[in-house]
C-alpha cells in the first residue's frame, strides 16, 4: 500500500484547504507499472474530495510507452505533467502540484511573478529527474509553479528511469535535467533566480509594466539565510529593530545536509527539515522576508544602499554578511562543459548515473572520502585523486575506504583537464606531483569534492578579505567598514559548523544593535 494510514491523516490536514475540483488525469498505456501509479493518484485522492482521477481524454491523448499524468484545475489544464510514478523524493512535487494549482501554496513574491510572466511564450520545458534524487524537487517545483503562473508554459517532469534511450541521445549523466525542444539547457541544482535568468536568456522577456524598486528603510538588513543568517535575523527582530532578510534560500548549504547529528539537543535531524524550522522561527517575528534574491553590491556610506540584482534597494545604517559558502570548483578546463555530463557534485543525486562504470573523486578530506565510500557501492571502480601527500579526511573514513575492493587512490596528484568526446566525459588529464608527468585516466564520471568557497564576490570592492575568500572579522564580528558586520562560514572564523554559525549569527546580531545604542547615545 503506497499510502498508510499515518500519511493519509498528513494529506487529509494538508489538502483541507482546498476549494477548486483537481483532476489527476491519467495517460492510457499497457506498461506494468500503470496499476501501482493509479494506486498512488487514487490513494491521494481520497484524502479530499475535490481530487479526482480519470483517464485522460481527447483527440490528442495517445497510449503512452509508460504511465503518466496532467493536472486540471476544474476541467482546464495547468501546463502540469508527470511521466513517470512520482514516489520517493518527487512525491512532494505531486503534493506541491495539487496545491499549487488551487493557489494555496507558497509562491514567489509579485516582482518574482512578473518576471515569471513576461518570459515569451510558447514555454515547452521537460526535466529528466531520478527518484533518488534530492535536489530535483526543487526545480520540478519551481517550474510547474511557472507553469502556473505563466499563460503559455508547459512543464513535463520525466522519470528518467524509463527513457533510457533519450538519456542516452541527449547524453544525460546527472538530475535534474531541463531540456527545451531536445536540447539540454542545464543540468543540476539551480536556484530559483538563476533558473528565471536562464529561461530569460533562452526565450526572452517582454516586461510590460515598470515596479517600484526601492523596497525600504531598515534597521538591519542580513544578507544570508543560512543558521548564522537565520540566528542574526531572530536577535535583531527581538531587540525591536526593523529587520529585513536577503537570501537565496533559507537554509542555505543547509539544505543540501543530508544528516545532522551533531547539532547539539537534536539527536538527529535531515538539512531540509532544518532549514524549514529555520524559515517558520524567523517569521514568528516581524522580519521582512525578501527570498530568491541576490546582491549586486552594499556601499559603505553611513546610510548603505544595498543594490540586488534584480534592481530592487533597500536602506539600512547596518548590515550583517551571512553568506555562507558553495561547493568549490576545479577551475580546469573542461569542468564546466560537462557538468551534468559527467561532471557531478553531488555523489547522492547523480551516483545511480554511473551503476557499474568508473568514476573518479576529487578531494582527500570528509567530503571526498564519503563520496568514494558511497560510490564504491554503486560504481565498478573508484578512484580518489588527493593533492596532496596523504589525505585529510578523519582516520575512521579512511580505513573504511582502504577495505573497500573497488576504490584505490592517487596521491600528489593535480588535476588538470576534464576530457571528453563533446557528449559526455571520457578521461581525466592529472599531472603526477612527484614525477612532474602527465597522466590521461579513462573514466566515465568525474566527482567534485574539494571543499566549499566564500560567498563573497559581491565584497571584493567593499570588505577587506583573506587570499581564500573569507571576510576579516574581529571578536565581535565587524568588518573593515562601520556598519557592516558578518558571521558563520564566510568569515574567518575557524570551525565550519552549522552550531557554530548559529552562536555567531546571534553574538554577531548583539553586537551590532550594541553598537547602535552606543552611537545614538
Amino acid at each position: 500500500m503506497l499510502i498508510n494510514e499515518e500519511l493519509f491523516q498528513q494529506l487529509k490536514e494538508v489538502f483541507s484547504p482546498l476549494e477548486n475540483e483537481i483532476e489527476l488525469s491519467f495517460f492510457p498505456t499497457a506498461h506494468a507499472d500503470q496499476a501501482q501509479l493509479l494506486e498512488l493518484l487514487e490513494g491521494v485522492a481520497t484524502a479530499h474530495p475535490k481530487i479526482k482521477v480519470n483517464e485522460a481524454q481527447g483527440a490528442s491523448v495517445t497510449k503512452a510507452a509508460f504511465p503518466g499524468f496532467k493536472v486540471l484545475k476544474n476541467g482546464k489544464e495547468t501546463g502540469i505533467q508527470f511521466k513517470g510514478i512520482p514516489t520517493g523524493h518527487e512525491f512532494s512535487s505531486l503534493i506541491l502540484a495539487i496545491l499549487n494549482s488551487d493557489q494555496k501554496g507558497k509562491f514567489p513574491d509579485e516582482l518574482l511573478k512578473k518576471r515569471i510572466q513576461a518570459l515569451n511564450g510558447p514555454i515547452r520545458l521537460e526535466t529528466y529527474i531520478s527518484l533518488t534524487c534530492e535536489n530535483c524537487p526543487d526545480v520540478v517545483q519551481s517550474l510547474n509553479q511557472m507553469a502556473l503562473l505563466h499563460d503559455d508554459f508547459q512543464h513535463t517532469m520525466i522519470d528518467g528511469a524509463y527513457t533510457q534511450t533519450e538519456i542516452a541521445s541527449l547524453g544525460i549523466q546527472g538530475v535534474p535535467s531541463i531540456v527545451v525542444n531536445g536540447k539540454l539547457i542545464h543540468s543540476g541544482r539551480i536556484a530559483l533566480i538563476d533558473l528565471i535568468q536562464k529561461l530569460e536568456t533562452e526565450f526572452g522577456t517582454n516586461p510590460t509594466e515598470q515596479q517600484s524598486t526601492d523596497l525600504g528603510t531598515f534597521d538591519v538588513v542580513i544578507v544570508g539565510g543560512g543558521p548564522a543568517g537565520a540566528s542574526a535575523a531572530i536577535y535583531s527582530a527581538r531587540k525591536g529593530l526593523k529587520t529585513a532578510i536577503i537570501a537565496e534560500k533559507i537554509g542555505g548549504q543547509v539544505q543540501e545536509t543530508k544528516g545532522i547529528e551533531n547539532l547539539v539537543s537534536v539527536l538527529y535531524t535531515e538539512g531540509p527539515q532544518l532549514a524549514a524550522q529555520l524559515q517558520q522561527h524567523i517569521l514568528n517575528y516581524p522580519v521582512t522576508l525578501l527570498e530568491h534574491r541576490r546582491v549586486k553590491t552594499i556601499s559603505s556610506t553611513p546610510v548603505k544602499t544595498i543594490t540586488l540584482e534584480s534592481g530592487e534597494t533597500l536602506s539600512t545604517k547596518t548590515v550583517i554578511i551571512a553568506t555562507g559558502a558553495k561547493w568549490r570548483e576545479l577551475g580546469i578546463p573542461g569542468e564546466k562543459e560537462y557538468i551534468g555530463r559527467g561532471v557531478a557534485f553531488c555523489p547522492h543525486c547523480d551516483g545511480p548515473f554511473y551503476k557499474d562504470k568508473k568514476v573518479a573523486v576529487i578531494g582527500g578530506g570528509n567530503s571526498g572520502v564519503e563520496a568514494a565510500i558511497d560510490l564504491a557501492g554503486i560504481a565498478r571502480e573508484v578512484v580518489l585523486f588527493e593533492y596532496n601527500d596523504k589525505l585529510r579526511a578523519d582516520q575512521v573514513l579512511v580505513n573504511k575506504l582502504k577495505s573497500l575492493p573497488n576504490t584505490s587512490v592517487i596521491l600528489q596528484a593535480k588535476t588538470k583537464e576534464v576530457l571528453g568526446n563533446g557528449q559526455k566525459v571520457t578521461q581525466l588529464l592529472y599531472e603526477d606531483r612527484t614525477s612532474q608527468q602527465e597522466v590521461k585516466l579513462d573514466l566515465d564520471g568525474v566527482f567534485v569534492q574539494i571543499g566549499l568557497l566564500p560567498n563573497t564576490h559581491f565584497l571584493k570592492e567593499t570588505l577587506d578579505l583573506t587570499q581564500s575568500g573569507e571576510i576579516k572579522v574581529d571578536a565581535k564580528g565587524r568588518t573593515s567598514v562601520p556598519g557592516i558586520y558578518a558571521a558563520g562560514d564566510v568569515t574567518t572564523t575557524p570551525y565550519k559548523q552549522i552550531i557554530i554559525a548559529m552562536g555567531e549569527g546571534a553574538k554577531v546580531a548583539l553586537a551590532a544593535f550594541e553598537d547602535q545604542m552606543l552611537r545614538s547615545s
